[in-house]
Parts: structure tokens; C-alpha cells; sequence
């Protein structure tokens, strides 16, 4: 069983910043690559930024020089530092990580964190 537990979302004024956390529990054999997603009312889930397990990044466009990311293997644990953040920034960000535990590899979701920016 694994599970990704975030933290870090909030409310928060245009210009400000948030620094999101997840951390994967569970029996873990190995963790490929991590992100974070987010998904606003009435739009899809889109992709924010992606680290591989060699630390390659990726970003959305929209938040190319203002996110950056982030992964602590030791405590099983990948970090979204957001700053500058405007109000399409809202939504709820999502972890996901490709894990290997000792029965499968398989893509995991955390629970969501709701991020709130106010004009």
C-alpha cells in the first residue's frame, strides 16, 4: 500500500508565494519520476512540473520561471516552491509519483491541496 499525503496549499495575495509538499509512505521499492498536477473548476487536470529520478525537470509554460521543483529521495518526498503567483494559479494541486513497490510499478495520486490566489 502507498500513499502520497500533500500539504502546503492555502490562500494566498497575487505576487505571494507557496511552497507545496508531498511525501510517498508505504512499502516503496523505488520512486521514478514525481509531480505535481492542478486542475481549476470547470478545466481539466493539466500538468504543473516533473522531476525524474535523475532530477530532469519539467515545466508548463505557464509557470516557467516562477515555479521551481524539487525531490528530497531520502524522505520519499518531491516540493513545488511557487512564486509570483497569480490568480489563474488557482486550483487544486495534485502529486503524482510512478512507484515500484515490491508487487508492481504503478502512477499514484495524492488526495489534492486546494491553492487559493486572490486578486
Amino acid at each position: 500500500q502507498v500513499q502520497l499525503v500533500e500539504s502546503g496549499g492555502g490562500l494566498v495575495q497575487a505576487g505571494g508565494s507557496l511552497r507545496l509538499s508531498c511525501a510517498a509512505s508505504g512499502s516503496i521499492r523505488s520512486i521514478n519520476g514525481m509531480g505535481w498536477y492542478r486542475q481549476a473548476p470547470g478545466k481539466q487536470r493539466e500538468l504543473v512540473s516533473t522531476i525524474t529520478s535523475d532530477s530532469r525537470l519539467n515545466f508548463a509554460d505557464s509557470v516557467k520561471g516562477r515555479f521551481s521543483i524539487s525531490r528530497d529521495n531520502a524522505k520519499n518526498t518531491v516540493y513545488l516552491q511557487m512564486n509570483n503567483l497569480k490568480p489563474e494559479d488557482t486550483a487544486v494541486y495534485y502529486c503524482n509519483a510512478d512507484i515500484t513497490t515490491v508487487v508492481l510499478r504503478h502512477n499514484y495520486w495524492g488526495q489534492g491541496t486546494q491553492v487559493t490566489v486572490s486578486s
